[in-house]
């Protein structure tokens, strides 16, 4: 039986609430992601294949959230530089961050081969092995990165692994120092920490410490955790993503089918997610929905206005499925368009492939596929590269849904 569905929990107002309540009194940034996000776009105007640019303009992306502009950034950085380790690790993190940690871990992988070492990823790729039950594997690499530019991110999500696995103790104990001086994201790990471990009496005063009062918004978030499997915990506090109840319908035989979430179901969960709230207190709030694609350097991603595409037939099976991802987003309707742009950029490569939809309650993957194995997957998105498709592989889960996309 396949796995219940996941949603991104709607939390969002209280989180900046909170965040802006703890940045009152911390010292504020030289340059916030969306400063650097748009200096370096600045850059790639006049200069578009410079690779500083596009790896500053991917990891500004991943502060934001945005992983599928972030990808599109670290895509064009791999056309100029395919020997540095930067974009395969930057696509890691991007895969990571979408809640995939068997791709990202792919990705990864090519980076170590590049000559990347723990210290420079272990931040990113300890969350891909969280997100895939590997926590032994996740708190090595936190550890590694403690060294590494990126130690307070990999602090957090240390503590976190840890009070995943039940060293509640040490896990309070590594987010000490991160506590000690104010850090806004740790004190909300340790909200979370404690929830993690079953206190979440402890977790609501911690948030009450902040805002007198708003703790009832995430009582229900706390009282979930810790009857969570271990890697849907770390999928709900480190990226928002939390199971759906109620949506697993029938199974039959080795198939399983779930029903969507009704739309105002999809439009609550859409307000936000633990994300925001593990973010830096000064980030940015969230900006407003929009109903048409925001465009970002080349990339096209479809905003707010979930729909369905209501397409055909279907794949279903009782084994992973290995396939290439051409574009994500809210918008199924938009798909087919998007495929069709896409096959006029690389005809001869596309020609005779059909293209599929992985739909899940918080976003819509266009797909093309199945392949034999997750090689054969890589070496087609590589070569979709060279046409300026920015793809990669992607792994559908046991029993997941993907369904075939009609174009005309």
């Amino acid at each position: 039986m396949a796995d219940r569905p996941f949603k991104r929990v709607g939390v969002a107002t209280l989180f900046l609430i909170l965040a802006g309540t703890v940045a009152a009194g911390a010292p504020a940034r030289a340059e916030s992601p969306s400063d650097t996000l748009a200096y370096n776009m600045k850059v790639l105007g006049t200069s578009p294949k410079d690779f500083n640019a596009l790896i500053g303009a991917g990891r500004a992306a991943l502060a934001l959230g945005d992983a599928q502009a972030a990808a599109g950034f670290f895509g064009r950085a791999e056309e100029v530089w395919p020997a540095s380790a930067l974009p395969q690790a930057g696509m890691g993190a991007a895969l990571a961050q979408d809640g995939d940690g068997r791709g990202a871990l792919q990705y990864f992988a090519r980076a170590v081969q590049r000559g990347a070492t723990p210290s420079m990823i272990g931040a990113d790729r300890g969350l891909a092995y969280d997100l895939t039950g590997q926590h032994n594997l996740a708190q090595a690499d936190y550890r590694a990165a403690l060294s590494g530019s990126d130690r307070d991110e990999a602090r957090r999500r240390l503590a976190l692994s840890l009070a995943i696995t039940g060293n509640k103790a040490e896990a309070i104990s590594t987010l000490g120092p991160l506590v000690a001086r104010g850090d806004a994201g740790g004190a909300r790990c340790r909200a979370l920490v404690l929830a993690l471990s079953g206190d979440s009496a402890g977790a609501r005063q911690v948030i009450d410490a902040a805002m007198p009062g708003s703790s009832s918004r995430m009582a229900y978030f706390f009282s979930r955790l810790p009857s969570l499997r271990s890697d849907q915990k770390a999928a709900a506090v480190n990226l928002g993503i939390f199971p759906a109840e109620g949506t697993q319908v029938a199974s039959a035989g080795s198939v399983s089918s779930y029903s969507a979430p009704t739309a105002p179901q999809v439009a609550e969960d859409r307000i936000g997610s633990i994300a925001q709230w593990l973010s830096t207190a000064n980030a940015p709030p969230a900006a407003a929905p929009q109903s048409g694609p925001t465009q970002i350097a080349s990339v096209s991603i479809p905003r707010p206005g979930f729909q369905s595409a209501r397409p055909a037939a279907a794949v279903v099976d009782t084994k992973h499925r290995y396939w290439v991802q051409l574009a994500s987003g809210q918008n199924a309707a938009a798909l087919p368009g998007q495929f069709n742009r896409i096959k006029s950029r690389a005809p001869d490569m596309m020609e005779g492939l059909k293209p599929y939809v992985a739909q899940e309650p918080n976003k819509v993957r266009l797909l093309v596929g199945p392949f034999a194995n997750s090689s054969d997957a890589s070496d087609f998105a590589d070569g979709l590269e060279s046409a300026r498709v920015n793809a990669f592989s992607w792994t559908s889960d046991p029993g997941q849904l993907i369904r075939k996309l009609p174009t005309e």
